[in-house]
């Protein structure tokens, strides 16, 4: 790599709502793993992003609570960026494009184009909702997708097919907000000439990056070239985004694609105020874009095009875009509340983020879509993280300190064995090998070497064994002269032993940076030593250094925890919010589509019982959770429930409820929490509770 310095980017998430694993997985997680490891190499590499904060989703969210769409952002934003925190994603700068820099940096981008005339301005008549009084979106609009014939297939995109569409090509197209059937009226906009470009970008794309980018991003973006590009709107009709900075333009704001990657140049300036032209103009700059596939055209497409016409902009290097994440076998979807939130992730599992961050990884969907099932997080966890890694560092530690006193045993070249030489020769080659998978954007490759040479070095204490030399010294088996022989093979096999965790922490950092600080703790080393330029070294440790006593790293996943994060996904698809298409179902008496089938036995596992609320309180530091007393009539118990934004304490006291009573017990904030109340939602977003008609005894059974 030749480059003085490497700006990555991590696509702006939307700030209508938390972010989920899909999230991580698609480009955050790779993304820091990567920046992680270029910090580590002393490079010079900033890491941008920020909330995207302009989408036709904000719009609808704010809708659909009944606040502004300025306080969801707000709400939002501070989820998203508190979740991206906690999970160790080490942004530089965690920006938004609400922002007073992003929207002048914005306007004055289009200005620029607008003054070179690079937009083409078109009168043409754009989908209006009579009973909203306004034009809409396309994010606005749904309708039949004609690709795949999914009935609610949205204006830009079909999210079950994945096909970019327009409005246009829409069957039978409606308003989102009111269902209605739509007119067109004139309206104005102005266009960029993507067909101006396809010239330099089949050149910069099809010529330049066929052997270095993915074969997913190059399939996708060599078809949308193939096809052939039309001009396409850089405006829209909306009281809500960047204003169009320009005479006439009144109502209009920015196209959301136009708008949220110039966040990347904004939330530079922000961090680097001085500086920021280095990362943007200077062509020794590397810019990688991480994403998922379904923002490839957007950032291998439209926005090149946007910087090209604009000029002095660099192009992105690399564009290493995820295929999508699936969850227990079927795709993520917000609107039915089928995802797992990274915010509740971590407060069911504290202080866990690296099991995520290893799981997600270790199945990540660098070249297809991947599913995440809960019992493949427990047994990745189990028998890879607990059963390899931890545990091998773990009798690494124990054995140092029965053996060696706690401290780091000499090296005896004399008595050095073939095991101790290819055990050494294993740790370099396994530098190696990390940093090439990285560099080449292939980081589970990576985490399987990573995994591997704790495997290996299982296989090497198992196959010295010390404990049995420890054993013949102690029971007095050898001679004067065999038991020196005997402790400097001891001393040797910990030696190395130890030299292999202390690099395990250097190469683990990119991807388990919590488990890195934690071995650096009981090596009772400075992180500076987590420098990449120290992988591979079998001197890291000092002899006669001390070492601090033994910690486990991870933890088993007990089947009662997966079976309640089951349960947790079942019930909040149940609950979950309709979207506007489902509603649209829902008035002409459409049936939801029914889950699989689940026998009686599945049925009765369940133990719903009624109970009252004596008493509620907010737990400290968790804004969504209320400490409930809940009298089941055979016992008094302790629920925490994340229904704070809907209810105040006060009001909720008598309220009578319905509980899973034999819901494994969870330990969140510090608090044993034993069941879950049932909730269920309404049309505004507004959880109820699932109580009995009439009032019935405490610890009634519910069949």
């Amino acid at each position: 790599m030749n480059s003085k310095r490497i700006l990555v980017t991590a696509a702006l998430p939307y700030a209508n709502g938390p972010v989920h694993i899909g999230h991580l997985a698609g480009c955050y997680l790779p993304a820091d793993i990567y920046v992680r490891y270029q910090r580590a190499q002393k490079r010079d590499v900033q890491f941008i992003c920020g909330s995207d904060e302009h989408g036709v989703p904000i719009t609808i969210r704010a809708m659909k609570e009944g606040i502004t769409p300025q306080q969801v952002v707000d709400k939002y934003h501070a989820i998203i960026k508190d979740s991206f925190a906690q999970m160790g994603i080490s942004f530089d700068i965690y920006s938004r494009t609400s922002s007073t820099t992003h929207h002048a940096t914005a306007q004055a981008f289009f200005k620029k184009l607008y003054d070179d005339g690079a937009f083409e301005t078109r009168e043409s008549e754009q989908y209006f909702d009579e009973e909203k009084q306004m034009f809409l979106a396309d994010r606005y609009i749904i309708g039949t997708c004609p690709v795949c014939s999914n009935p609610n297939a949205y204006g830009d995109q079909c999210e079950k097919c994945g096909s970019t569409l327009s409005p246009e090509q829409l069957i039978n197209p409606r308003s989102a907000l009111s269902n209605a059937p739509l007119v067109k009226r004139l309206t104005q906009h102005w266009y960029f000439p993507l067909n101006k470009y396809e010239d330099f970008l089949k050149e910069w794309i099809v010529e330049g990056k066929k052997d270095e980018w993915k074969p997913n991003v190059y399939g996708q973006c060599k078809s949308w070239l193939d096809s052939g590009l039309q001009p396409r709107a850089m405006t829209r009709d909306s009281n809500w985004g960047v204003p169009v900075p320009i005479d006439g333009a009144d109502g209009k704001v920015l196209y959301v694609w136009f708008d949220a990657p110039i966040g990347y140049i904004s939330a530079t300036k922000e961090l680097l105020p001085q500086s920021w032209e280095q990362y943007w103009k200077d062509p020794e700059t590397k810019l990688v874009h991480f994403i998922g596939k379904d923002n490839i055209v957007f950032h291998c497409i439209i926005f090149p095009a946007m910087l090209k016409a604009h000029g002095g902009f660099i192009l992105p290097d690399n564009v290493p875009a995820n295929e999508f994440l699936n969850i227990e076998g079927e795709k993520v979807s917000t609107s039915r509340n089928w995802a797992v939130w990274v915010n509740e992730y971590l407060t069911d599992f504290p202080e866990q983020q690296d099991i995520l961050r290893y799981v997600l990884c270790a199945n990540a969907p660098e070249t297809k879509d991947n599913d995440f099932t809960w019992k493949e997080f427990q047994t990745r966890n189990n028998s890879e993280l607990v059963d390899k890694f931890g545990n091998y560092v773990n009798r690494v530690m124990v054995l140092t300190h029965k053996l060696c006193g706690g401290k780091v045993p000499k090296w005896h070249p004399e008595v050095a064995t073939e095991q101790d030489r290819t055990l050494i020769n294993e740790i370099q080659l396994a530098k190696v090998k990390i940093e090439t998978a990285i560099e080449g954007y292939k980081f589970r490759d990576a985490l399987f070497e990573l995994i591997e040479l704790s495997r290996k070095g299982n296989v090497f204490l198992q196959e010295k064994a010390p404990w049995k030399e420890a054993s013949g010294i102690e029971k007095g088996t050898f001679n004067d002269d065999e038991k020196i022989i005997a402790q400097q093979r001891i001393d040797n096999c910990l030696f190395v032993a130890l030299q292999l965790t202390a690099n395990l922490a250097i190469l683990a950092n990119p991807f388990l940076p919590f488990t890195a600080k934690k071995i650096c703790s009981m090596l009772k080393v400075v992180e500076r030593m987590l420098d990449w330029e120290n992988a591979g070294k079998v001197d890291l440790l000092k002899i006669g250094y001390s070492m601090r006593a033994p910690e486990l790293l991870f933890r088993k996943i007990e089947d009662s925890e997966i079976e309640a994060q089951i349960l947790k996904l079942k019930a909040g698809l149940i609950a979950s919010t309709v979207t506007p298409a489902a509603e649209e179902e829902k008035d002409v008496n459409k049936i939801a589509t029914l889950k699989p089938e689940i026998t009686i036995d599945d049925f009765t596992k369940i133990d719903l019982r009624t109970g009252t609320i004596l008493h509620a309180e907010k737990v400290e530091k968790a804004d969504k959770l209320l400490k409930l007393e809940i009298d089941l009539g055979f016992e008094t118990r302790t629920i925490l429930s994340g229904i704070a934004l809907h209810f105040s304490p006060e009001e909720i006291i008598g309220k009578q409820v319905v509980v899973v009573a034999n819901l494994a017990p969870r330990k969140m904030r510090g608090i044993e929490s034993k069941g879950m109340i049932l909730m269920a939602e309404n049309e505004s977003g507004k959880l109820v509770f699932v109580s009995p008609q009439e009032a019935v005894n405490n610890g009634a059974e519910v069949k």
